[in-house]
């Protein structure tokens, strides 16, 4: 096989080591590999990088192990060719990976080019990928903390998420406030309603009539606190990323782009973004169930060089909403959906669930169109694949996304829909007789 790189590495990454193995693979004359382990504190992990120079090492390949990888790539990004390799690849490689170690096989694999480098994001993309997943995490345990809230004013018998949507809306928080501060009279309390929530102020005098003692009274209050912590919390970490995004689409000071992969990171490369970051957050806005959260969220994984990804089908299957291949000769079975990004997965689906709420919408439309035989499930997927592929053209083509409409499909099986339409009329016992309606003129 064809030598594609002389002078390589390979690193085989756990908790408390790293086991490295440089191999010169010359064109003529004898292969030299050597394997030695270090530890994974950054001295070690500084010895480690000067042995490889010794070695004029110029690309190294380790595998994505759990997140003991990125101390690693820290040190060696921007000085070798650091190529990640995912395990499942290089388990589908035939070799001799029970007789040698890990680290002997990637580089031998390496040297002959049959890794597939793993897509990893720049620095400012990677920050902002962490603060946004921190905001998830944040919305998440604040979820949690509201149903603890809950869970108090049942065992004191305040019922009041049966009559009130929001309990932490206005009138649902000074009516929180006024049972901690020791208020027992649920007139008094109901009297605090808001809005439309005041023409229920004989239910809310039943739901907040209970037994309150003080032991609950405490745990509203350490819960309120809690939410209203994490609140402020969300609040410093949005306002944070507005900032990043903000600094990102500002012009680079060196002619080469910061959000531009180079040979250095293991990839081809590509042309720069014709659109900002703050541009592509807005441009994301025009889609259905897509507000700025989301938006930032998505470009946050995805990035804004679409140019990484090959075409539309690598990003759904990198983002895990494409089909598995399960297919034998001629047939083809079902298969579960592949292994993917679960953050942007995850995204994804709560974006679609929002879009087939959207009235009109070509999400809502092709939902409907499979629910009926292939589930929820299913279906909220093939609209989330839909979507992403969606957001991949925007990107690359810097337009705001065009619904093609609910009548998308009648509209495309017109003939279809008129012979089914007609069947249906004719079992009824009406005779049908079908005439091409003739344009009107314009008015003048």
């Amino acid at each position: 096989m064809r030598i594609m790189y002389e002078k390589c590495a390979a690193i085989d990454v756990h908790k408390k080591t790293v086991v490295v193995s440089p191999r010169w693979t010359p064109e003529k004359g004898e292969v030299k590999t050597e394997v030695r382990t270090f530890g994974t504190t950054t001295p070690e992990l500084l010895a480690m990088t000067d042995w490889l120079r010794e070695w004029e090492v110029t690309n190294v390949a380790m595998e994505s192990t759990g997140e003991y990888w990125k101390p690693v790539f820290n040190l060696l990004e921007g000085e070798f060719g650091v190529i990640l390799v995912n395990a499942s690849h290089v388990n589908q490689v035939p070799g001799r990976k029970t007789d040698v170690t890990d680290a002997e096989w990637l580089a031998e694999l390496l040297s002959y080019g049959l890794l597939k480098a793993s897509f990893i994001p720049p620095k400012p993309q990677r920050d902002l990928r962490d603060l946004t997943r921190h905001r998830v995490n944040l919305v998440q345990e604040r979820a949690r903390v509201v149903n603890r809230l809950q869970k108090v004013l049942e065992h004191a018998n305040i019922k009041l998420a049966s009559v009130a949507t929001d309990v932490l809306g206005v009138s649902g928080r000074q009516m929180l406030a006024a049972l901690v501060g020791g208020e027992s009279d649920a007139t008094v309390m109901a009297e605090l309603a808001k809005g439309r929530l005041r023409n229920k102020k004989a239910e809310l005098e039943k739901a907040l009539t209970g037994l309150v003692r003080d032991h609950h009274r405490f745990m509203l209050a350490q819960h309120l606190g809690h939410i209203d912590y994490l609140d402020e919390q969300v609040e410093q970490v949005s306002g944070e990323i507005g900032q990043r995004i903000e600094a990102m689409s500002q012009p680079p000071d060196s002619p080469t782009d910061a959000n531009t992969p180079t040979d250095k990171s293991g990839a081809e490369p590509t042309e720069p973004a014709r659109l900002s970051w703050s541009q592509c957050v807005a441009l994301l806005d025009t889609a259905p169930g897509v507000d700025k959260r989301a938006a930032e969220m998505v470009l946050a994984e995805i990035g804004i060089n679409m140019a990484q990804f090959p075409n539309e089908n690598h990003l759904t299957a990198w983002a895990g909403l494409a089909p598995g291949n399960n297919q034998s000769g001629s047939k083809r079975k079902n298969a579960k959906t592949r292994e993917g990004n679960r953050h942007l997965r995850q995204l994804m689906i709560q974006i679609s669930w929002a879009a087939t709420r959207t009235k009109g919408s070509y999400a809502q439309a092709l939902y409907r169109r499979l629910v009926g035989r292939r589930g929820k499930k299913r279906a909220i997927v093939a609209v989330a694949r839909s979507l992403l592929e969606s957001f991949y053209f925007m990107l690359l083509r810097g337009e705001p996304y065009q619904d093609l409409g609910s009548d998308y499909f009648e509209k495309r099986r017109k003939t279809v829909s008129v012979d089914k339409l007609t069947k249906q009329i004719e079992k009824l016992g009406y005779a049908v007789r079908l005439e091409p309606l003739t344009p009107q003129p314009i008015p003048a």
